[in-house]
């Protein structure tokens, strides 16, 4: 049983979170509390296994109590507010600080998205929340001459704070890098643009037919799309509508499969934190064609979903902590020093 305390300045709201995560025989509200400081008392008194939070409050603004929580006493939580859908800005930095994910309010009608709480709170309960991985400035140090690779990265749950712990280590002439990162259509623009500010490579969200370029990452759209790469010599990112593969899209695996079409033993594929399976074949089919691979280590993940599928179907060539995985894939994609 999980044990829930739910946190909203508003009565009914918790009134309302409260009632559908109690209707889950799997979750346990324990408390509510109306402000971060009431939040506080209620976490040392109940210890609960997951909070919802919300981010407008009163006394203490929810994402400064996320800030002090996961430094703190890190725990599973997953923002509930408004401002998710509207202020992406906040729904990143909310996961960046350490949020397991965030979710639109529902209103007061809407079953479909009271239920989906619910599931996020399951999710979270299985997550891995450790002290965040203190994020210093890279230190590029060595020349660096892009070998003739691209990169390839797939994430899901916990996926922002680590690409910005491995984006932020890649240097300005890197490797061309297309990533997948399960997100909805709204935030992928945003979060392009946060990646962007912390790396000294140039990060933008995908288009159709973008060139692959040294010093570049494309970050695949949210929502109805796929990123996909193809090409033989000139390589380019193929954007398109698409339904949902192995669960999600945009997928990772519709990313690696294509890599490992197009790129081949040119290629670098990655698989960081996630829930479920997406990835895991695709990596396979890009180590097959001869691709290097590296997944993210089980200590390291917020969720060891994805890595350890990938790993356990024999498409990993390494694990690695999350911090090594920049230098890694640098080492990989130099000329000077590929291996």
């Amino acid at each position: 049983m999980t044990r829930v305390l739910v946190v909203d300045d508003s009565t009914v709201m918790r009134q309302l979170i409260g009632a559908a995560l109690s209707a889950d025989p799997e979750l346990e509200v324990v408390g509510e509390a109306c402000d971060p400081l009431q939040a506080r008392e209620a976490i040392k008194a109940l210890n609960p296994d997951v909070i919802t939070l919300d981010v407008e409050m009163p006394n203490m603004n929810g994402l400064e109590f996320l800030e002090r929580l996961m430094r703190l006493r890190p725990m599973p939580v997953v923002m509930v507010s408004t401002l998710t859908a509207r202020g992406t800005e906040a729904t990143l930095q909310a996961l960046e600080l350490g949020a397991v994910d965030c979710i639109e309010k529902p209103r007061g009608s809407d079953r479909d998205g009271f239920r989906q709480i619910a599931e996020k709170v399951k999710q979270a309960a299985r997550a891995r929340v450790r002290d965040r991985v203190k994020r210093e400035e890279p230190a590029c140090t060595g020349s660096f001459t892009p070998a003739d690779k691209i990169v390839a990265i797939g994430s899901s749950t916990g996926g922002v704070e680590a690409l910005i712990n491995v984006v932020q280590r890649l240097p300005a002439n890197c490797a061309p890098t297309v990533i997948t990162q399960h997100m909805p259509a709204s935030f992928t623009k945003s979060f392009a643009e946060r990646l962007n500010r912390v790396s000294a490579a140039q990060v933008s969200e995908a288009r159709d037919g973008d060139p692959l370029l040294p010093g570049r990452v494309y970050v695949a759209p949210g929502g109805d799309f796929h990123l996909e790469v193809e090409g033989t010599k000139h390589l380019r990112c193929r954007v398109t509508r698409g339904e949902p593969v192995s669960g999600h899209c945009p997928s990772v695996d519709v990313l690696f499969s294509s890599v490992a079409r197009t790129a081949k033993d040119r290629a670098v594929g990655v698989i960081l934190t996630g829930m479920g399976r997406d990835g895991a074949q695709g990596l396979l089919a890009m180590r097959q064609a001869g691709a290097r691979t590296l997944g993210q280590d089980e200590a390291t993940c917020v969720v060891y979903g994805m890595p350890r599928a990938a790993f356990e179907l024999g498409a990993v060539e390494r694990q690695l902590p999350l911090e090594k995985l920049g230098p890694a894939i640098r080492n990989l994609t130099n000329k000077e020093t590929e291996r």
